[in-house]
C-alpha cells in the first residue's frame, strides 16, 4: 500500500473509474523501490514529466514511464504531462503538505468507502487535519472504556508505560549511532555515553512515580521525560557535531534545518499515529499523559512518543551524518529538502522490523501498537511500548 505526499500548491487531486488522479503543472511521480511508498512532487517546470526514486538514486527515463492496462492488470502508475494516476487499492493514506491544493468530492467519498485516510499539514510539517469516515470508530466499548480509563489505575500505568518506552528508545538510538563513534571520535562517544547513563538515571525513576490516577502522577512524570529530553537531545548534539548545526530542540517555527526536519517528519509520522486510533476506535483527543486541551489530540501526542526516535529521528539524523544536504528559505524547509525527509520517514515507516517474535513492517507496528492499546483498556494484558532494538 502507497503513502502519497503531495507537497507543492497549484495540484488537483481527483478520481476517474478506480484511479487516484492527481494534475498540476508537469507532475512527476517518485516511487522509491522495495518500499511503495509515493511522493508526488509538482510545480517543478524544469523537471521531466516522471523521474523514479530508487535506492541508488534518481532515475529519470528518456520518455514519460507508459504500460498497457491489460500488461498487469491496470496496476502500473500511468503519467501524462500534466496528470499522474495510481490505482486506488494501491493507496493507504494521501497527505497534503501544501496550500493551495483541491480535492474533488468524488475523491473524498471514495477515500472514505475505502478507509484511506486524507491528511492536511502546513507546508513547516504542523498536521491541522485529518478526514475519514466516522464509521471506522463506530466502536462504543473501546471509547467507554477509554474514558473510564483516565479517572483509574489504567491512565497511570498507561502513562508511565509511554514514559519508560519513549526514554528507552532515546538511548538506543544514541547507542546505535554511537557505536560508530567510539573510534572514530572518542571525544564525541564519550558526550553521547554520558548523555546514554543521564536518560538511564531518569527512567529509573518512572517506576518510583505513584498515585491513584493520572492527574496525582503527571508533573513527576513530565519532570522526568523533560530532564531525560535535554539528555537526549545533547546527545544528538554530539552525533551531528560537524555534520549540521544543532544546538537544541526547538518545536513549532523552528527556523534551522535540523529542527525543521524533525518537525516536518513529525507531522508524517502524526498523520499515521492518527489513523491508527482511528482504525482501533479510540478517541484521538482523550490521552493520558499529554493533558487535554481543546483542539489538541492528546492521545495522538502519547502514542507518537515510542516511535519518534526509530522512525523520525533516526532517518534525519542518518541522512545529515551521511551528508545530505537539508536547506530551509524564510524558515521553512526548500522543496527539495521536504522532498528528502519524507523520502526518508516514509522509507522507514516501510522498512521491517522484528516485533513480538515476527517481522513487520513499522507502519504496521503502529496500527498494531493501537490495536493493543485498545485491547489493553478493554482490560487485556498491560500495554508495552514498541522497543528500538540498536
Amino acid at each position: 500500500m502507497n503513502s502519497v505526499v503531495v507537497s507543492d500548491h497549484g495540484v488537483m487531486l481527483g478520481k476517474t473509474s478506480e484511479r487516484l488522479v492527481v494534475r498540476g503543472p508537469r507532475p512527476r511521480l517518485e516511487l522509491l523501490e522495495g518500499g511503495p511508498q509515493l511522493h508526488l512532487a509538482l510545480d517543478l517546470p524544469a523537471r521531466p514529466p516522471l523521474g523514479v526514486l530508487t535506492s541508488d538514486g534518481v532515475k529519470t527515463p528518456q520518455v514519460p514511464l507508459r504500460r498497457p492496462k491489460a500488461a498487469n492488470g491496470g496496476a502500473a502508475p500511468r503519467t501524462k504531462p500534466e496528470q499522474v494516476e495510481l490505482p486506488l487499492f494501491q493507496v493507504s493514506e494521501i497527505v497534503v503538505a501544501a496550500k493551495g491544493v483541491s480535492i474533488s468530492t468524488d475523491l473524498i467519498e471514495e477515500c472514505c468507502e475505502r478507509g484511506i485516510h486524507l491528511s492536511f499539514l502546513t507546508p513547516g510539517g504542523r498536521p491541522f487535519a485529518m478526514l475519514s469516515s466516522p464509521m471506522l470508530t463506530a466502536t462504543v466499548l473501546t471509547r467507554r472504556e477509554q474514558m473510564a480509563a483516565y479517572g483509574d489505575a489504567r491512565g497511570l500505568e498507561l502513562a508511565r508505560a509511554i514514559v519508560r518506552g519513549k526514554l528507552g528508545n532515546q538511548a538506543a538510538l544514541l547507542k546505535y549511532f554511537g557505536k560508530y563513534l567510539k573510534t572514530a571520535d572518542p571525544a564525541a562517544f564519550e558526550r553521547l555515553d554520558a548523555s546514554v547513563r543521564g536518560i538511564a538515571t531518569r527512567r529509573r525513576e518512572v517506576d518510583g512515580v505513584t498515585g491513584e490516577r493520572i492527574d496525582d502522577a503527571r508533573p513527576a512524570l513530565l519532570s522526568i521525560e523533560g530532564g531525560a529530553g535535554r539528555q537526549y537531545w545533547m546527545g544528538v548534539r554530539a552525533l551531528l557535531e560537524g555534520h549540521a548545526p544543532f544546538e537544541s530542540r526547538e518545536h513549532r517555527g523552528a527556523p534551522d534545518p535540523v529542527n525543521s526536519a524533525l518537525n516536518y517528519g513529525y507531522g508524517i509520522l502524526y498523520t499515521q499515529v492518527w489513523g491508527a486510533l482511528m482504525n482501533a476506535g479510540l478517541e484521538p483527543f482523550a490521552g493520558f499523559l499529554h493533558v487535554d486541551r481543546p483542539g489538541k489530540p492528546s492521545l495522538v501526542l502519547d502514542l507518537i512518543e515510542e516511535f519518534r526516535q526509530p522512525v523520525v529521528d533516526r532517518a534525519v539524523i542518518a541522512a545529515l551524518t551521511r551528508g545530505v544536504t537539508i536547506e530551509t528559505r524564510e524558515g521553512l524547509l526548500t522543496d527539495e529538502s521536504r522532498r528528502v525527509v519524507a523520502g526518508a520517514v516514509l522509507e522507514r515507516l516501510e522498512g521491517e522490523v522484528g516485533f513480538r517474535g515476527r517481522r513487520h513492517r513499522v507502519k504496521s507496528v503502529v496500527q498494531i501498537q493501537a490495536r493493543n492499546l485498545a485491547s489493553s483498556l478493554r482490560g487485556g494484558e498491560p500495554y508495552r511500548c514498541f522497543a528500538f532494538k540498536w
